[in-house]
């Protein structure tokens, strides 16, 4: 127990409790995706937790913010991926919601258009990057060129191949110009996902969710976490990781994020830029008109 007076020490820095090892294989079936790794006591803790980390996250990204008007190119970019239901718009929603909206870029990639097609896979991802002071949020990503690319089949084995490399290069060109990357793949259950299926299919309002196409997609579960262990094998790297975040309980999920971000930014420590002018003059200007 604390002592009287001292101020509680923060939990470990869940960074390195969700963060996956670099260069090693992943078997996604030793990850609980009900587990509340590193987080608050019960649901009611984690959402006031959540709750709690507001003021601090809108702070910090408004110094980001203002650190970009004085020419700080640095900038966070979010990118969220699992399988259906596993809450990436609930992400959006919940998480980024503690921030000014002015100041982030949310961007879903869902097929490639014609325009799209006719491009290198990346060219659609490098126009929807955050600028200097923005925080960006991906809502599916880059990484669908290597998922259901792969378990569908769309390219050949080669250049499927190749693009693990790419992505790899790219992600290190991004850190040199200033992004702070944050991959989170949102670890959701078999069973879990067929309830949420399920409620959206009892719940007249939630129809407009629903793809009967997901039940397709379900069939080749097996296949997409094949396809995610080995995108999260090859392209996790010291400066761009993965963090896997267990998405079964929304609420954690919402808590693990929004430490994440918090975590980031904290690390960044964006400074306000100091003023240009002469202060007493514009003071004494404001004061004797």
């Amino acid at each position: 127990m604390a002592k009287k007076g001292k101020k509680k020490p923060e939990r470990q820095d869940l960074r390195a409790l969700l963060r996956l090892p670099v260069g090693k294989p992943v078997d996604l079936t030793g990850y609980p995706a009900d587990a509340t790794t590193g987080g608050p006591d019960g649901k009611a803790a984690g959402l006031a937790a959540t709750a709690a980390m507001g003021g601090e996250l809108a702070e910090l990204q408004e110094r980001l913010f203002a650190a970009s008007t004085a020419g700080d190119r640095r900038r966070v970019l979010l990118v969220l991926q699992g399988m259906d239901t596993s809450g990436k718009g609930g992400t959006v929603k919940h998480v980024i919601g503690l921030f000014n909206p002015s100041g982030c870029r949310i961007r879903s990639f869902k097929a490639p258009t014609r325009e799209e097609l006719n491009h290198p896979f990346l060219w659609r991802i490098m126009r929807a990057l955050p600028q200097p002071g923005e925080i960006g949020i991906f809502d599916r990503s880059h990484y669908e060129d290597v998922l259901i690319a792969r378990v569908r089949e769309l390219v050949p084995h080669r250049r499927l191949g190749r693009r693990y490399g790419q992505i790899r290069r790219f992600e290190d060109s991004l850190a040199d110009d200033g992004v702070s990357v944050i991959k989170v793949f949102l670890h959701i259950g078999y069973e879990q996902q067929r309830r949420r299926l399920l409620a959206r299919l009892d719940n007249p309002e939630k129809h407009w969710k629903f793809d009967p196409g997901d039940i397709d997609e379900r069939a080749l579960w097996p296949a997409y976490q094949r396809a995610y262990e080995i995108a999260l094998e090859r392209c996790s790297t010291d400066v761009a990781p993965w963090y896997l975040v267990p998405s079964d309980r929304k609420w954690y999920r919402n808590w693990a994020i929004s430490r994440l971000l918090l975590e980031h930014l904290r690390e960044l420590d964006p400074k306000y830029p100091a003023g240009d002018f002469d202060v007493a003059e514009c003071r004494r200007r404001l004061t004797d008109d």
